[in-house]
């Protein structure tokens, strides 16, 4: 057994012999109970006598006592530790989406571990297999795996999508129909009659969604359309389209993300375009900065923040005593609104 703590000379208290961190040993002769006391305390409050739990407690700050979830794992089977794997950390959909997923994590007293796949399926397959033994549960957003990979997972694991539908999971979906349709009318009132729409990554679900309520909005007013993709959803992405949609001679371009629609403008300046007049620009998601160029970008919000922070609950959720397989098997819609900025506008006449 580790030797008693013993304050340091700056008051500090010193750690076990041999550097080692302190244990529930050391805590339970601090505080003068059994060691089983101290774990029923830290592990499961309320559980022992007010005033007993409150005097471990103190020991437990005294001594600078951390609870290592790997132990604790192994006589309960669980880690307090959830994961988050997404596409592209550098993409701003992800900002919102990790900030709510991390506050409901904390909130339930559980540690977040956040991977990226860089819009890598193969590396995104990687990065579940490295995190799934270490976490209690897991949420896919903005994935790139396909169906049978994904359930294969949640076979192991629960397992809650963003942005993607999975029959037999939870799914956090924004409502694609409503956001479209906003925005098809919003164009065809400016007097649009011809759309283009910037696709994302072949293997993105959500993409092919947009496409296909762009495709049966758009003829219900009036306007032609036409997709070019798929692309990459990034900046660069936008920017390598241009040639295309110059070639395409649509007064509108829908992006399939706010990244795209930046690059995309970027691009439309240095070929000498004036943006809305000649070419009109919109995207998804309302992105941190897409305010910030000239003009900025009209858009489809949705709540992200709200997304991640959904995600983790209905995970979570799933833990529960009473919680069942129908629990499991329903889509969670976020509402969308359209956010209209100076990248659209009336077309040339």
């Amino acid at each position: 057994m580790a030797d008693e703590a013993a304050a340091a000379p700056n008051g500090t208290p010193k750690r076990s012999r041999g550097g080692t961190a302190p244990t529930i040993y050391d805590i339970a002769r601090l505080a003068d109970v059994n060691p089983s006391t101290v774990s029923r305390a830290l592990s499961q409050p309320g559980r022992i006598n007010a005033k007993t739990e409150e005097r471990i407690r103190a020991a437990a700050k005294e001594l600078n006592y951390r609870v290592n979830p790997i132990a604790r794992a192994l006589p309960t089977g669980r880690t307090n530790t959830l994961g988050l794997v997404v596409a592209d950390i550098t993409n701003p959909v992800i900002f919102g989406i990790v900030r709510g997923a991390e506050h409901a994590a904390a909130d339930a007293g559980y540690t977040l571990i956040v991977a990226e796949s860089q819009e890598s399926g193969e590396r995104e397959a990687t990065a579940v297999e490295r995190v799934l033994p270490s976490v209690d549960g897991l949420v896919l957003a903005t994935t790139r795996l396909g169906d049978a990979q994904i359930r294969s997972i949640a076979e192991r694991k629960p397992i809650v999508v963003i942005n993607r539908a999975v029959e037999g999971l939870t799914s956090i979906l924004p409502d694609v129909e409503r956001g479209v349709g906003q925005l098809v009318s919003h164009l065809a009132d400016l007097g649009h009659r011809s759309l283009a729409y910037l696709s994302g990554p072949d293997t993105s679900w959500i993409s092919a969604r947009r496409w296909e309520a762009l495709l049966a909005a758009a003829p219900e007013r009036g306007m032609s359309i036409v997709e070019i993709g798929p692309g990459v959803p990034t900046l660069d992405g936008g920017t390598a389209a241009i040639s295309r949609v110059i070639a395409a001679r649509v007064t509108a371009v829908v992006a399939f993300n706010d990244l795209m629609a930046i690059g995309l403008l970027r691009a439309a300046v240095e070929r000498g375009i004036a943006v809305p007049s000649q070419l009109s620009i919109a995207g998804f998601d309302d992105i941190f900065g897409s305010d910030f160029t000239t003009p900025g970008i009209t858009t489809v919000r949705t709540p992200l923040d709200e997304a991640g922070e959904r995600a983790v609950r209905y995970l979570l959720s799933r833990g529960a005593p009473h919680s069942t397989k129908a629990d499991a098997d329903h889509a969670v819609l976020m509402q969308t609104d359209l956010v209209v900025r100076g990248s659209t506008g009336h077309p040339a006449a």
